[in-house]
């Protein structure tokens, strides 16, 4: 099964909160009050936000982390990059190339490629100013395609669902 890990999803939810906001300066205790995540973990993934320059800190009684550009000009990818332990891969010979051990003589890795740059173009190509759908104030409203999958709101205090879309193209 394909999934985003914890600490990438705790990542975008950070860095969409803080989108919509773009001028206000967020501590790591604020942050982590508002999302209701802990503090350990927001702080961690700013120091690792922070290494890539997808946040800036300020020091400070004043201080804390705001988007390090514009959310526009960051997408998924480079959050997971940043986040995650291991190059972006969906199987071991797309993320680290000469770890598998049958890699040579595997016939299905040029497709286990295609597949991996096929996701990782749709990954680069959603922003943070996309995931912010509309809401909270700021907001910077998605491009609604015409094969666009309807989503309904969540309720308050619910996280979004993601509906399992299908009209995935492997052409070259």
């Amino acid at each position: 099964m394909l999934r985003i890990s914890k600490i990438v999803d705790y990542g975008i939810l950070v860095l969409t909160h803080m989108a919509s906001r773009p001028t206000h300066v967020c501590s790591a205790a604020e942050l982590a009050g508002d999302l209701g995540l802990g503090q350990p973990v927001v702080s961690k993934v700013l120091k690792l936000l922070a290494q890539r320059d997808l946040v800036a800190s300020t020091r400070g009684a004043h201080g804390g982390y705001r988007l390090g550009r514009e959310a526009e000009r960051i997408n998924v990818a480079e959050i997971i990059d940043a986040l995650e332990d291991q190059p972006f891969g969906l199987t071991e010979c797309t993320a680290l190339p000469g770890a598998c051990s049958v890699e040579g003589a595997c016939h299905i890795r040029s497709h286990w490629q295609r597949i991996n740059r096929i996701v990782r173009r749709t990954l680069e190509s959603v922003t943070v100013a996309d995931m912010l759908d509309g809401e909270g104030p700021g907001a910077v409203s998605a491009p609604v395609h015409a094969s666009a999958v309807p989503v309904p709101a969540p309720e308050a205090g619910a996280r979004r669902a993601i509906p399992n879309i299908t009209n995935w193209s492997l052409s070259k």
